[in-house]
């Protein structure tokens, strides 16, 4: 589910060879161009169903503007594909697979719809997702991508092996950073594990989105990378969650060695930072408990902040029925469907108010309230030019300093800061 995003630039995919047909083609028809038109979702189980089940529902009532859907083509990553249709000029009206991190890349590529432009645009984002929807505006203002999902990471731990190091697995004590390693350090020393917690030591850009950028975000109340077009990172609260993965790297309760595997559901680490995703995947595999992400002197569950690892709708301007795909846009995202995507998926619906509008269904799955009410507090990739290139740049040097302990934190802070102002100015 840590979806790999894009790396590389355009792919020879099965995408270029789709046909234009029912709106997916190389045509920008107008806003108000009504129709058939195609959409694209992700390729797993539980959204293809419910995908499915959209689909026909809106099928079932509009007989003169049918939905063709399909599983996002294959490829090296979802935003290569995507990339690469845009380029094609075929790419489907709607993509339900749509990373933040992409947007500005496609918006530059002039491959998005900007959504404000409808005339209920603005206000139908707006009052769906409330302040939340203020994160995914463009520089100009605009909506190039709908809110759609979110998968609040929180901290994972394994009940079993916590009771074995003598720990109490009903009242973890991981709040704190200074908890957050007494606990780490009395689970290496149990043996009941390799590591306490193995967060993926890899290069690729999106790796900090698991790492360093939750306990960011927890530890600034909601605090992005960057932000006015500067990076926020270079101060004491950045400091202080750079200095607190160094320990963890350097006294081995994390390993800098890839595993090949899942490390928390094998039984190699003690705990993982995971969304709701991860409830139904470990289910059968570890008998677990969920606290959110540390901060340096504790903060309130209620006033917790973390990453969102959101992924949103674009709408393309390949897309000729663009009035058709905005009424289906907010048909899958009505209060109604939303309900049905949570209950399909586990997966947090980008909307307010979320615990109370389905407090029935939080009631019957009560391990996933505490992931309702955390999406409330969720903290998106900075939506601005150069996104990967800077994500890149950052876990260039995070590793570095980090996970290799080379040089010292301050510089890294620094030096990732100034490359980091550089490539938002367009530089």
């Amino acid at each position: 589910m840590r979806r790999r995003i894009l790396t590389t630039a355009l792919a020879a995919t099965g995408v270029l060879a789709l046909s234009a047909c029912s709106g997916g083609g190389g045509a920008t028809g107008g806003m108000d161009a009504r129709g058939p038109i195609t959409i694209w979702y992700s390729n797993n189980d539980a959204e293809i169903a419910w995908g499915e089940q959209m689909v026909k529902a809106w099928n079932d009532a509009n007989p003169d503007q049918q939905i063709t859907a399909q599983e996002i083509p294959a490829g090296s990553s979802s935003e290569e594909v995507i990339g690469a249709a845009i380029t094609a000029g075929n790419a489907p009206c709607l993509i339900f697979n749509t990373s933040p991190a992409a947007v500005p890349g496609f918006e530059r590529q002039g491959g998005l719809v900007n959504l404000s432009d409808f005339p209920d645009g603005e206000q139908y984002i707006t009052d769906r997702s409330g302040d939340l929807a203020e994160q995914y505006r463009s520089d100009d203002g605009g909506f190039y991508q709908l809110p759609w999902k979110s998968n609040p990471v929180m901290i994972f731990y394994n009940k079993d092996l916590f009771a074995q190091a003598g720990l109490d697995p009903e009242n973890p004590q991981l709040s704190t950073y200074d908890q957050f390693l007494a606990t780490s350090q009395k689970l290496k020393a149990a043996g009941v594990s390799d590591y306490a917690i193995n967060p993926a030591p890899t290069s690729e850009f999106f790796q900090s989105w698991f790492d360093f950028y939750p306990l960011y975000a927890a530890q600034t109340g909601g605090k992005q990378l960057v932000e006015d077009g500067q990076a926020t990172f270079d101060d004491a609260d950045g400091q202080a969650v750079a200095d607190f993965w160094r320990t963890v790297y350097a006294d081995g309760l994390a390993g800098n060695e890839q595993y090949q595997g899942d490390a928390f559901a094998d039984g190699k680490a003690a705990m993982a930072i995971v969304g709701p995703w991860a409830i139904s995947v470990y289910k059968d595999k570890v008998n677990w408990g969920s606290v959110p992400v540390p901060t340096e002197k504790g903060t309130a569950a209620s006033d917790t902040w973390t990453f969102s690892d959101a992924k949103n709708v674009g709408l393309f301007t390949a897309c000729e029925n663009k009035a058709t795909a905005w009424d289906v846009l907010k048909f899958a995202t009505s209060e109604e469907q939303d309900g049905a995507w949570l209950d399909e998926t586990g997966q947090m619906p980008l909307r307010t108010d979320l615990t109370s509008t389905y407090a029935d269904y939080f009631a019957a799955n009560p391990s996933y309230e505490q992931f309702g009410d955390q999406a409330a507090r969720t903290v998106e990739v900075p939506n601005v030019q150069n996104s990967v290139e800077i994500w890149q740049a950052f876990r260039d040097d995070y590793s570095k300093a980090v996970i290799f302990g080379e040089g010292d934190v301050n510089t890294f802070l620094s030096d990732a800061k100034t490359r980091i102002d550089q490539l938002a100015a367009g530089k």
